[in-house]
């Protein structure tokens, strides 16, 4: 029996998209030469879990999430899986047999169910946004200048790239793999009729040197480098830059928005378009580019919280009656620069997590805070000095004929669909950060994550399945795994806050359980130890076998276990930026957050069409969650002192 893109988007392509929770990334000047993608393997190789161990995880993890009945059923299921004449014996002996002849015995199989073979839309499903930290612009000559800046810092960070010496992140003392470092920048998803492909073009023998600005809905190539390799500097990318806008006054056919499509309808359009040589060349551009730059104009339909329309930019644009066809969705990396002061990226996941994204933020967020401040300044201090014999920026063209344009309509009309559809809310939580959090022996991110269980329960007076990404980079090759957040403890400590009827010391000491449990799980989740990517692994190698998935994944244990009404990720940064994404299921939320000292940054996201959730009511819950949690340890704490 397959399982339908839906069930493998659910289980896969959500689940992977941002970064290691928990534990703060640091980072070290000695060279990753050993450590990008290429090079043989320098770190150990991704464990294959003892079948029982993980059933044993498995089972406890889903307990809170069933009846009594309804888990009854799924034990005598596992079970008969785990048993030693099992199905289940005999698909791990597979998993064994796969990690001798691999580097990563997931790896293969995780880019194609995780990723390229999903077929849901990039937008909203998929590629998350990052917020830079707010500015201003007054002029266009601000935002030009601004958007120069953001281009000389990331072709400043690609020479650390090129030279094989971006700083090594470590977990501890463990060296993390770096391979996904040297993926970000001249890299392209590929859209295909029933799976995509992705391309590395920076890792081909002739590297792109060109990036791609688009200004209402038109695409222009510019030359970065000039003779003799040298980059431009800022003002020379001004003045490329104003040429791109000189020379697009006014709006022309979206083509950027068939990237929001349906992967299957985007496969067969672009099949369609690549028939005519000059949409065919076009094409191959943008693909090829190093980066694309959106230019965009003021916010479209403003909420009244520019964190929340920031967001909503970075997310979908606003849809076609704001910029989604300034847009190639199936770039790695898109900056989105907005004429009042709204910057930041979307990402599309394929190739990479959230460390180097937003290692690159923060690369070009000294750069900028380290550039002169104005323009006339700039002219005399600019950092680098100007390359010579500078390219006219070059238009792309596209030739769209009649069918091209009712995809473009259909794809209006599809992307109008779910930009009505997801709502947002975004906000800076003053009440305090990380600082009192350690200062109480807890662990920061474990605390969020339990104020994100009680804010859930507080609403819907039940647990959800609550997802939050661990990265597994301690191993070659390795990407992430699921920590399952909801656990016995954290619904114990939930009733626990929420019953009027106990003492300080007893919601105190539920609370610390409750952390203490998340932080055993993500413990092993980043030792490859976790439940979800094994039991995937087990499920694939039946699939490629030829075997009928196995009954375990039918069961409504797994099903539910699975739904993540709550898809999580902490993403640390040094400066004021957070990032966001839409809910994993229809009826679940979004929440990411970055902590820092006094305040945290959070992006939460819920449907429209879901009469359940609502980003609103879950921003109120969670800041009440947060403070009433304050309480309990401020209180607690100081009682043990005395």
């Amino acid at each position: 029996m397959a399982l339908s893109a839906a069930f493998i988007l659910r289980q896969g392509l959500r689940c992977s998209r941002v970064v290691r929770s928990g534990s703060v990334f640091t980072t070290h000047t000695m060279p990753s030469r050993l450590l990008h993608q290429g090079d043989p393997p320098a770190l150990p190789q991704l464990p294959v879990p003892h079948l029982q161990d993980t059933l044993t995880k498995y089972l406890k993890t889903v307990k809170p999430l069933v009846t009594e009945e309804e888990y009854m059923v799924t034990e005598e299921i596992v079970k008969k899986f785990g048993n030693s004449t099992g199905i289940g014996a005999k698909l791990q002996q597979k998993l064994e047999e796969k990690k001798k002849t691999t580097d990563n015995w997931l790896a293969d199989w995780w880019i194609n169910a995780a990723y390229l073979d999903c077929r849901g839309p990039l937008v909203v499903w998929s590629s998350p946004g990052l917020v830079f930290p707010l500015v201003e612009f007054k002029t266009l000559d601000d935002q030009l200048n601004y958007a120069a800046k953001v281009i000389a810092g990331t072709l400043d960070y690609k020479i650390m790239v090129d030279e094989k010496t971006v700083p090594v992140d470590r977990m501890g003392k463990d060296i993390l793999d770096m391979s996904q470092y040297f993926k970000i920048l001249g890299t392209c998803r590929i859209p295909g009729v029933t799976r995509d492909t992705i391309r590395f073009y920076g890792q081909e023998p002739d590297p792109p040197k060109h990036i791609v600005v688009a200004h209402n809905n038109h695409f222009f190539k510019i030359d970065v480098y000039g003779k003799h390799g040298k980059p431009l500097n800022v003002r020379q990318l001004v003045h490329q830059l104003r040429n791109v806008v000189e020379r697009s006054t006014h709006p022309t056919v979206p083509v950027g928005i068939l990237t929001t499509q349906n992967r299957n309808v985007w496969g067969k359009a672009y099949k369609m378009l690549r028939k005519d040589k000059v949409n065919k060349a076009s094409l191959e551009e943008i693909q090829r580019c190093i980066f694309l730059v959106a230019l965009d104009g003021p916010v479209v339909n403003p909420t009244g919280n520019v964190m929340t329309d920031a967001a909503l930019k970075c997310v979908h644009g606003n849809g076609p009656q704001g910029y989604a066809g300034n847009r190639w969705y199936d770039k790695t990396i898109q900056f989105i620069i907005g004429k009042k002061g709204i910057v930041g990226l979307t990402y599309e996941h394929t190739p990479a997590e959230g460390p180097p994204i937003a290692n690159l933020m923060d690369h070009i967020m000294d750069y900028i805070n380290n550039s002169p401040k104005d323009n006339v300044q700039a002219e005399h201090t600019d950092p680098r000095p100007p390359a010579v014999e500078l390219t006219r920026p070059q238009r792309l063209m596209f030739n769209v004929g009649q069918e091209v344009k009712q995809e473009i309509e259909d794809a209006k009309i599809a992307l109008e669909s779910l930009v009505g559809d997801l709502e947002m809310t975004c906000f800076k939580f003053t009440g305090f950060g990380k600082n009192f959090i350690k200062s109480q022996k807890m662990s920061p991110d474990s605390f969020i994550q339990m104020a994100i269980q009680l804010a859930f329960y507080r609403i819907h007076g039940e647990p959800g399945a609550h997802y939050e990404s661990a990265s597994t980079r301690k191993f070659v090759y390795g990407r992430t795994e699921t920590i399952r957040s909801c656990s016995e403890e954290s619904v114990a400590f939930a009733k626990a806050m929420l019953n009027p009827e106990l003492n300080n010391a007893e919601k105190a000491q539920a609370l610390r359980s409750a952390i203490d449990a998340h932080k055993n799980y993500a413990q092993n989740a980043v030792n490859g130890l976790g439940v979800d990517r094994h039991l995937l692994g087990l499920k694939l190698a039946a699939i490629e076998a030829g075997m009928d998935v196995p009954k375990l994944f039918m069961d409504v244990g797994y099903l539910r276990s699975s739904h993540m009404r709550l898809s999580t990720s902490q993403v640390p940064a040094r400066c004021e930026a957070f990032m966001c994404f839409g809910p994993l299921v229809p009826d679940g939320y979004g929440c990411c957050y970055n902590p820092r000292g006094d305040a945290v940054f959070f992006g939460i996201s819920a449907f429209n069409s879901s009469p359940e959730t609502d980003s609103a009511t879950f921003r109120s819950a969670l800041e009440q969650s947060l403070m009433d949690m304050h309480d309990v340890a401020l209180k607690e704490g100081l009682k043990s002192k005395l």
